[in-house]
């Protein structure tokens, strides 16, 4: 590895320190280096808070601050040049006078994608780019794919039996939808892999579930197994017939519920943090319309880059018949076998990257 590669692996590991916190924003880790000494570091912690230069810059010692002149910064990602919720990074590198920068990877984002090393370069700043160029993509998949793809980027996740059940089959339904008999529900996970699926949810900006699953399971969608942010509930529900009295609309987590009866969200762009301020929000679906792409696009409408699709079945499925997903996480319990049930989603064009065992559950993670 050489010297710049070191240094660009500990942007990565600072970067990495901000996820869950700094999204719609990239991860992003900076290094102040002089004389193979590190002077300063910092990473982006918060969505709308100073970006990872800034901190950087705030952290180098009285007695360094001469230094900065002589310096090299190392940034995972290309330094802004853009007005947004702080100004441009790259002015402040050139009014630090620091001499030379050294970029992972260029960002994406239409109002940077080049910009940054422009404006640094006709200041006379000598800028190296591409240095682990890979993993700075990498880590920041999903905002990579937000601006490229202009969609989310769709994590797939469900549980299943060793003989391939997702769930049982759900008991003979009363009459009325409100006085319908809820299925047993049915825990295939183990509790140690039930903490890494929270872990899951805190990384992901939204979570996405399908109005069986909404009915029968009555989940709480949270992250209350694992420290981080809760992701933004939604919920498929075309005719609106869900109880009132389900978790998903208790108010704690701001829910959006995908319809064909009401539309309350705007169609332009709106912030996280407003969305974040609601309780439960109507999104309006067509019926004659592709739901999964109905959702993708709903969702790059809303500025919300990841989700993590938990089911069910029919939903799951959903996606991956239309080819619209970038991960899948598959949860085996090997040691139960259930017979009748529910059969879980039948995974296609994937490739399998990693197999990891957590006591009785194996979990096979696929990438598209």
């Amino acid at each position: 590895m050489t010297i710049d590669e070191t240094y660009m692996q500990r942007c990565l590991q600072l970067a990495q320190l901000g996820q869950g916190s700094v999204a719609p924003n990239p991860m992003v880790g900076a290094v102040l280096v002089h004389n193979n000494r590190i002077i300063g570091e910092g990473y982006h912690q918060q969505y709308g808070g100073p970006h990872a230069e800034v901190h950087c810059l705030n952290s180098v010692k009285l007695h360094d601050v001469h230094l900065i002149e002589q310096s090299t910064i190392y940034v995972s990602l290309e330094p802004c040049a853009h007005f947004g919720k702080t100004p441009p990074c790259a002015h402040l590198i050139i009014d630090k006078k620091i001499p030379k920068v050294v970029v992972g990877c260029r960002d994406p984002f239409a109002e940077v994608n080049g910009k940054g090393i422009e404006k640094l370069q006709a200041a006379g700043v000598e800028v190296t780019t591409g240095v682990l160029e890979k993993e700075c993509r990498e880590l920041n998949k999903r905002f990579f794919t937000f601006h490229t793809q202009h969609r989310p980027y769709i994590v797939l996740k469900w549980a299943q039996t060793a003989d391939g059940k997702i769930a049982a089959q759900p008991l003979a339904k009363a009459k009325g939808w409100e006085n319908e008999q809820q299925q047993e529900r049915l825990f295939i996970s183990n509790a140690y892999t039930n903490r890494m699926v929270h872990q899951w949810r805190s990384e992901e900006m939204a979570i996405l579930v399908g109005t069986n699953t909404a009915l029968y399971d009555d989940p709480e969608l949270s992250t209350r197994l694992w420290p981080g942010s809760h992701p933004i509930r939604l919920v498929v529900d075309k005719h609106l017939r869900l109880p009132k009295k389900l978790k998903l609309f208790n108010g704690d987590i701001p829910t959006i519920v995908f319809n064909m009866q009401l539309h309350t969200l705007p169609f332009e762009k709106i912030s996280v943090l407003d969305i974040r301020a609601r309780g439960v929000s109507y999104y309006q679906v067509a019926e004659d319309t592709s739901l999964v792409h109905q959702i993708t696009q709903a969702l790059y409408q809303l500025n919300i880059q990841s989700v993590l699709i938990e089911g069910g079945a029919q939903l799951l499925q959903s996606f991956i018949n239309e080819d619209l997903w970038d991960e899948a996480r598959i949860i085996t319990n090997e040691q139960l076998m259930m017979g009748d049930g529910l059969p879980a989603p039948v995974l296609k064009n994937g490739t399998l990257q990693k197999t990891e065992a957590v006591f009785s559950d194996s979990i096979r993670c696929y990438i598209h």
